[in-house]
């Protein structure tokens, strides 16, 4: 039946049914015949297939039309309430902007209402309170065994831990006693948004414990955790003086929720937990693409601030630039911090003030650390306003640089490996501190999924559809290349723990970082209810090579990951990017895989040759 096809001309545009048909219509045929008779039938079918198909397309618009019944609204629903919470009804900005726009009447504001610096608050996405997931966990606390993967994982950040002291609680809400020395006679519980979540069950699917502690149920059954959500985000942020530990992390509050990206997204999750690690001092330089849209669409913005109302600063660049615009954010920062340092400097050296001088000096010793720098920046501010004073008062004018910035350029792979990559490379040699997260879907998301320099051999994508032939840019390795900068391989789903420490060790490294993260994407042709799995069995099947290169040490790359343990064709397969392209051309498809089995194999040699190697640590140290 395959071969008939083939020569009838119909590829594989036919379906198995089809083909079954056609062997058991001319099976008893001699080969010529049955493809004669088959290729009468076949233009048959085709001739007539256009003509029917625009008739039907017009008949179903006449139905239509037809079966139009006019809906009578109810008057009281003129006079429906808003809904909003008391939080947006006391906000200027929500009635003023977002709820116009959000009301589609955007069209009516006149252009002089808006910033002319373009300047718009954030922390305002916690107002849209969407209700879109028609399932939502549901926290099973007998179960629970405090491990916050739950949370690490969520796309939205919609599901947190909370930890109680001796705050009320209210009638319905359940606590349970919360593991840990640090946290000794505190109440542990996990609060899910049921308005904010998008049903992705990733949570669910990731959950370790013994029969699962978040079971999925419908919306309705979980509407009354809507009030709990709000007493919980009113109690005091936990600050937990470390991070060494995944549960230590998701303690603290993300300062990037509720974002408009596809449920069970593998881009926001890594962007939520950096923003959890260096969030209250961040400047983010975003390129276009799906962080840009999900980051900053108008009206509300998913970046948000802590209770002292600390958080990143965000702005958005195009694809070619965002580098160089990154860099000069920090360039910026700099150069007022050096400003900022000489004038403390003078200070301590003229102050009779023996107070004021040792907090200067103070600083001055920690001022390119980031606890240190925040810690004796806020002595110092103390201090400062006590003496008062022409000194005091100049530093206190530059009070918001005494805290070390940790500046973030985030886009995807079709910025950093393709159109971006020339500022990429640029910055990467410059040797400045500034860290790159690349949110690596191995295609342009954006855009439906057009193919970047990133995509591997065999994936089909806008510009590839027959599979990609060409392998894919080693973008890892090319950095490593300058030895003075540092490097990472993650992947939340297959390791966690080395996803957060490859974070800490990028953002305390005093020079350029480079944090290439795996993300699964609705263009893989995969279910987003599955992305922290499918991050896992692509480093398992040796798809994706976990690794740390760090300047500063003698050895300088570790690999993470095991030897691949098999199943790479399956993984392949499991993905209709790939799977895709057997039904278009098996023997493409064949040389393809192969070629992207071998390229994969490659470079976990050459990683594996160059974790071997040994460097002066003097020569490479920025």
């Amino acid at each position: 039946g395959r071969r008939i096809a083939e020569e009838v001309g119909l590829g594989q545009r036919i379906s198995t049914a089809m083909l079954t048909a056609f062997f058991r219509l001319t099976g008893a045929l001699p080969f010529a015949k049955a493809v004669q008779l088959m290729k009468d039938a076949a233009a048959k079918l085709y001739a007539r297939q256009g003509d029917k198909t625009v008739e039907a397309n017009l008949r179903m618009i006449d139905r239509a039309a037809d079966t139009l019944r006019q809906v009578e609204i109810p008057a009281s629903w003129m006079q429906a309430d808003r809904g909003e919470k008391k939080a947006a009804a006391e906000d200027d900005y929500f009635h003023r902007y977002i709820q116009p726009i959000l009301e589609q009447n955007g069209d009516d504001m006149p252009v002089g209402m808006f910033n002319p610096a373009g300047l718009v608050p954030t922390a305002t996405s916690r107002y849209e309170k969407r209700g879109i997931a028609p399932m939502v966990p549901q926290w099973v606390p007998e179960r629970c065994i405090q491990c916050t993967m739950c949370a690490l994982v969520c796309p939205h950040a919609c599901i947190r831990p909370v930890i109680t002291g001796n705050e009320s609680v209210p009638e319905g809400v359940i606590t349970v006693e919360a593991r840990g020395k640090e946290l000794a006679g505190r109440r542990f519980r996990i609060q899910v948004s049921p308005y904010d979540c998008t049903g992705c069950s990733n949570c669910a699917q990731v959950c370790p414990a013994p029969g699962k502690a978040l079971i999925m149920h419908p919306f309705d059954t979980q509407r009354h955790e809507g009030d709990h959500w709000e007493w919980a985000m009113s109690l005091p942020d936990t600050v937990t003086e470390t991070c060494a530990t995944i549960k230590e992390s998701q303690l603290r509050r993300p300062l990037f929720e509720f974002s408009g990206a596809c449920a069970g997204c593998g881009e926001t999750p890594y962007i939520k937990l950096v923003t959890q690690l260096f969030g209250d001092r961040m400047l983010i330089a975003n390129a276009t693409g799906c962080s840009s849209i999900y980051g900053g669409s108008s009206p509300t913005c998913p970046y948000a601030v802590n209770e002292k109302g600390h958080g990143p600063a965000w702005a958005n660049s195009l694809f070619e630039d965002n580098a160089e615009f990154g860099l000069g954010m920090h360039l910026a920062v700099k150069q007022r911090r050096d400003a900022l340092a000489k004038r403390v400097r003078a200070t301590a050296q003229n102050t009779k003030n023996q107070a004021l001088r040792q907090a200067c000096e103070d600083w001055l010793g920690d001022m390119e650390d980031a606890d240190g720098s925040r810690k004796t920046g806020e002595r110092l501010r103390s201090v400062c306003q006590e003496v008062g004073g022409q000194d005091a008062e100049e530093i206190l004018r530059s009070g918001d640089l005494l805290t070390k910035k940790s500046v973030w350029l985030i886009g995807g792979d079709g910025w950093a490996y393709d159109i971006g990559f020339g500022g990429v490379d640029h910055v990467l040699a410059l040797g400045e501190d500034v860290n790159m997260l690349v949110l690596d879907t191995e295609v342009y998301s954006n855009t439906g999924g057009q193919t970047s320099k990133a995509t591997p051999p065999g994936a089909v994508a806008k510009f590839a559809y027959g599979g990609k032939t060409t392998g894919k840019k080693d973008l890892g390795r090319m950095a490593m290349t300058y030895g003075h900068a540092y490097v990472a391989q993650v992947s939340m789903g297959a390791n966690p723990s080395q996803l957060l420490r490859a974070l800490k060790e990028a953002e305390s490294y005093p020079g350029p970082s480079l944090v290439i993260a795996y993300a699964p994407c609705i263009n893989h042709g995969v279910s987003l209810a599955n992305t922290q799995t499918e991050m896992k069995r692509a480093v398992e099947c040796g798809y994706w090579t976990l690794y740390r290169y760090d300047p500063r040490k003698n050895q300088p790359l570790t690999i993470d990951s095991k030897a691949p343990a098999g199943g790479y064709r399956e993984f392949l397969m499991g993905e209709r990017r790939y799977a895709a392209l057997t039904l278009q051309d098996e023997k493409q498809a064949e040389a393809c895989y192969r070629q992207n089995e071998a390229e994969a194999c490659r470079r976990r040699r050459v990683l594996e040759q160059l974790a071997q190697v040994t460097v002066d640590t003097e020569s490479t140290q920025m």
